[in-house]
């Protein structure tokens, strides 16, 4: 079934006007009108799953080490709002769970990226599906992942979710690749794009998403390509309620 895309996804929420996939950056891309957010989920040491980009916590936190040794309690003791500002301390680290269910209550779609650890793909894969059992019909959810391998347990394991490939540029077995994978979108680093990849790939009927894109121009010149939709961090910057449909 067809669902709608906007024209512009806030990328980590709203990444550049509060801190990265919190709340609080889920609420910011809502209040500035975006109808969809994307943000990074992996797994802790106990098996449950959050958000958060990097491996490590020191950049966003207040914490150090890997994520991934820490069990879901100690990561919630830390402080995931004050690196980017004073009005933001106190913001913890969510779980997918806890973003979910802000989206349904803001009505946005969520891009959910999965940062699979090597080793624990199969793992993530089942936290991933047992949390969205409890969200049948909202939001939207479109699940994406630069792991091949984890792309592949999401068709096995969840085939009637949407799932996208993440490439930081146009790999030459891509159509292989999206075969067998059954993806519904490309979703592809904007430096590498040029017209005639987005129109070889939309002659396959595919969808290609292009990030991160920060600037109104460059954001036309990629629209103007066939590019369906864009990652900002800065969607009050350059917003447009248009949707596309995939």
């Amino acid at each position: 079934m067809a669902f709608s895309l906007p024209k512009f996804i806030g990328h980590r929420g709203a990444a550049g006007y509060a801190p990265e996939n919190t709340l609080a950056s889920i609420h910011k891309a809502a209040l500035l009108g975006t109808s969809w957010v994307e943000f990074d989920v992996q797994l802790t040491c106990d098996s449950e799953l959050v958000l958060f980009h990097d491996s490590s916590l020191e950049r966003t936190t207040n914490g150090r080490g890997l994520l991934a040794g820490r069990c879901l309690k100690s990561l919630k003791d830390l402080d995931a709002g004050g690196w980017f500002g004073s009005d933001f301390t106190g913001e913890t680290i969510p779980t997918l769970n806890q973003a979910l269910s802000t989206a349904r209550e803001l009505d946005l779609g969520c891009n959910v990226e999965i940062k699979s650890s090597f080793g624990r793909e199969r793992e993530t894969v089942r936290a991933f599906a047992r949390t969205i059992v409890n969200f049948p019909k909202s939001p939207t959810i479109l699940v994406s992942s630069f792991c091949h391998v984890t792309v592949q347990m999401l068709k096995h394991y969840l085939p009637e979710v949407r799932r996208a490939l993440i490439v930081q540029k146009i790999p030459a077995n891509w159509q292989s690749l999206i075969r067998r994978m059954q993806c519904s979108s490309l979703h592809v680093g904007e430096e590498s794009l040029d017209q005639r990849q987005v129109q070889m790939l939309q002659s396959t009927g595919m969808r290609v998403l292009a990030f991160t894109i920060n600037d109104r121009k460059r954001a036309e010149s990629l629209f103007a390509m066939g590019v369906s939709s864009i990652f900002t961090d800065v969607p009050g910057r350059i917003f447009s309620p248009m949707t596309v449909s995939i």
